[in-house]
């Protein structure tokens, strides 16, 4: 018998977690304190089940399944009987722990918690509860049925057991889990922060404008999207709130630092896609604006850029965040990289990685542009982070 899967939040990512727990043939409570959100799953659900019917991807029978496995509940102790518990609700730390006090009080002792935050601390949420061993972090990237990575964040109270069973199952669900050190943003959020911070102080420098940016970076960086185009895809509200968070738990590490330009959105109500405008205007008619294709200007963007996430990525593996290959892993199956960015300095040259560091932290002379020392101890043994017997 499959285990019965709980799932607290009914929003893009709770309801796309639920997805891939009741195709999986799991019995799936999704629960939400608001009547209105569970409707707005459930519908937003039965028409992308019946479309996927419709293009051949589900057969009838696969798709009434999935219907009858899963159940919406109004009532918080309708998640008695799970076995494991994702929480999915926003990124605020008062509350989840909030509902992870009512989830011990409501689920078996043996009952695995789960937390699906970004950026929070694990452990400090586990703190609230009699049994903090049965707690961890489960990061899902969204949408959740479609990206593969699964950052499995062990707290310091978390049992081994329950870690192995929760990354067995991860597998079993057809996603990539990667362990990862209960640590601000874990490795996607921690590692991803300049493909935005850095795109972002390029456009406030007035180097380029946020179409050149992104033409550099799809066109010839090879990313699927521009930082701009991202970053209005995601939101500013939720995309400067990480930021915000990542800033504060670092305690205010200048590498971190938010943006004026993106807090004049958030201010504004230019929040990108979902409201019409953002650093891009999505109004009906609108003309996309032009980049400057000039090649030397694309190539210095991009280097710039991705100097800055080689040298975050070298840092997470000097802090033991992860080890190599979950770092590189994170990345190409979180958020679809072109590669794995230990990879890349390996294939760029990790002496000129830390040239180009030098010369922006001489220009600068800010801390925001310091080399890590794991890139300057491998550069001083002559290593790369991928020995050639790994490549073979």
């Amino acid at each position: 018998m499959k285990e019965i899967i709980g799932i607290v939040g009914a929003g893009a990512m709770g309801s796309g977690i639920a997805q891939i727990a009741a195709e999986a043939g799991h019995e799936v409570v999704l629960y939400d304190a608001f009547p209105e959100s569970l409707e707005r799953s459930e519908k937003k659900f039965v028409k992308l089940m019946n479309r996927l019917k419709e293009k051949g991807k589900r057969t009838e029978e696969e798709v009434k399944g999935t219907f009858s496995r899963l159940k919406y509940a109004k009532n918080f102790s309708d998640l008695k009987d799970a076995n494991l518990v994702i929480e999915a609700v926003i990124e605020d730390f008062d509350l989840k722990r909030d509902i992870f006090s009512q989830l011990e009080q409501t689920t078996a002792e043996d009952t695995i918690l789960a937390t699906n935050t970004s950026s929070l601390s694990v452990s400090g949420i586990a703190a609230v509860c009699e049994r903090p061993e049965r707690v961890m972090g489960l990061h899902f990237f969204n949408p959740a049925p479609l990206l593969p990575l699964v950052e499995v964040i062990p707290a310091i109270q978390s049992a081994e057991a329950h870690i192995e069973t929760a990354t067995r199952l991860m597998k079993s669900w057809k996603k990539v889990p990667v362990q990862a050190k209960d640590t601000p943003a874990f490795i996607v959020n921690r590692v991803a922060r300049p493909f935005y911070g850095e795109a972002l102080r390029i456009y406030e420098e007035g180097l380029a404008d946020a179409a050149t940016i992104d033409w550099a970076m799809t066109e010839l960086g090879g990313f699927k999207m521009g930082p701009f185009t991202l970053m209005d895809f995601i939101g500013h509200d939720v995309n400067y709130k990480v930021t915000q968070s990542v800033f504060k738990a670092f305690y205010y590490d200048p590498r971190y630092k938010p943006s004026f330009a993106q807090k004049n959105l958030v201010d504004a109500g230019w929040l990108g896609r979902k409201t019409g405008r953002g650093f891009y205007d999505y109004s009906e008619g609108a003309k996309k604006p032009k980049p400057d294709t000039d090649r030397a200007l694309g190539e210095m963007i991009v280097w710039r850029i991705l100097v800055m996430l080689i040298n975050e990525a070298a840092d997470a593996y000097y802090w033991r965040v992860a080890d190599r290959d979950a770092i590189d892993l994170a990345m190409t199956k979180g958020v679809n990289y072109p590669k794995g960015l230990l990879q890349w300095a390996d294939e760029k040259g990790i002496d000129q990685c830390i040239a180009t560091m030098d010369r922006l932290h001489s220009e600068y002379l800010e801390d925001r542009y310091r080399c890590s020392p794991l890139l300057r101890h491998m550069h001083r043994n002559n290593r790369n982070f991928y020995p050639q017997e790994d490549k073979t």
